[in-house]
């Protein structure tokens, strides 16, 4: 049954026709597990926040072409896309939805799985969150563990290939929960991964976890200064000298096992003079992109009417700068 009020609160429209032709293919292929357990039928619960089912409950198997899983599905098929956040969405906003090769999806055709079922971090970020969070021990952190253990033995049975991702709400290496599922991970050729990491602590963890380095498609860090005085203010908790070290890591493991290097700056206040330095660091440890994103408002501390960088025309002229750059790949924030 659909949950109405998750809608409304996102503001979203069941009624409405976007009368959308192409069809987003992430319905289908890709499954979300957050922190709880619930699964969703899309790389981020704000797009499209209906749970097809929970972890705790009900096998992957089962909430994977579930009722719930197939009824979303045909409000893409349909081109309403009437469940979707089209004021929110990426890919609807930048007109990025494409055709995918179409067929009836079996339990099979996932081919993207995506935890956030742990937000433990060793930073404070204030763009991320309000203080610190770290479990290793206590109902969140037992809870992580049960999720990990009942992905992997999905895994362990899961014979096409599959790409899983790490990361976007804790960090996956000072997670004691995903360090746990990256050490117990099946050894199956089918599974790649992506990471995505603060990177403090990757020179200390990656070579207890060898498996998933080796089969590491990508790997990006967030690091949204270019220099130790805005790195140090804005990466509560970090020290320059020790993401310098992971960056230096990352960068001879990337010519050891051939993976994407990405480097990730959220644009906000005290860094947007940074750009063009991000890139120079970016090409300084042999990056293949470098993405600049803007902040959002993630119910933390930040006071938005303080960040008016927007507005100057010298900030407008420098993203003007660094997005002809082959190293952001146009891909930055739109003003």
């Amino acid at each position: 049954m659909i949950t109405q009020r998750l809608f409304d609160q996102y503001n979203i429209n069941t009624n409405k026709d976007l009368q959308i032709k192409k069809r987003c293919p992430r319905p289908f292929d890709t499954i979300l597990i957050d922190k709880n357990g619930s699964c969703y039928a899309c790389e981020c619960t704000s797009w499209l926040p209906q749970s097809i089912g929970n972890l705790q409950v009900k096998s992957l198997r089962e909430i994977i072409g579930s009722d719930m899983h197939r009824h979303l599905q045909s409000s893409i098929t349909d081109g309403t896309y009437r469940y979707c956040n089209e004021n929110q969405c990426s890919y609807i906003r930048a007109n990025q939805v494409y055709e995918p090769v179409f067929q009836r999806t079996p339990p099979t055709g996932i081919k993207h799985l995506r935890l956030a079922i742990d937000d433990s971090c060793n930073l404070r970020c204030p763009s991320c969150r309000k203080g610190m969070i770290f479990h290793k021990e206590g109902s969140a952190y037992n809870l992580g563990i049960r999720l990990a253990d009942r992905i992997n033995e999905w895994l362990y049975n899961h014979k096409h290939p599959i790409q899983v991702h790490i990361g976007s709400d804790g960090d996956p290496f000072a997670s004691h929960v995903y360090r746990h599922f990256m050490e117990q991970t099946p050894e199956r050729d089918n599974i790649k991964y992506s990471i995505l990491t603060n990177g403090l602590m990757f020179k200390e963890f990656h070579t207890k976890v060898p498996y998933v380095i080796n089969n590491l498609q990508e790997l990006g860090v967030s690091i949204d200064g270019a220099s130790k005085d805005t790195y140090e203010k804005l990466r509560l908790g970090g020290k320059w000298d020790k993401i310098l070290e992971g960056l230096e890591c990352m960068a001879e493991q990337k010519q050891k096992h051939g993976f994407r290097f990405i480097l990730h700056m959220v644009v906000q206040q005290d860094n947007w003079h940074e750009l063009e330095d991000m890139l120079a660091l970016g090409r300084r440890y042999e990056a293949d992109r470098v993405y600049f994103n803007k902040i959002e408002d993630w119910n933390t501390n930040i006071n938005f009417d303080l960040q008016t960088f927007m507005k100057l025309e010298e900030f407008k002229d420098s993203l003007r700068q660094v997005s002809t750059d082959p190293l952001s790949h146009n891909n930055v924030i739109s003003v």
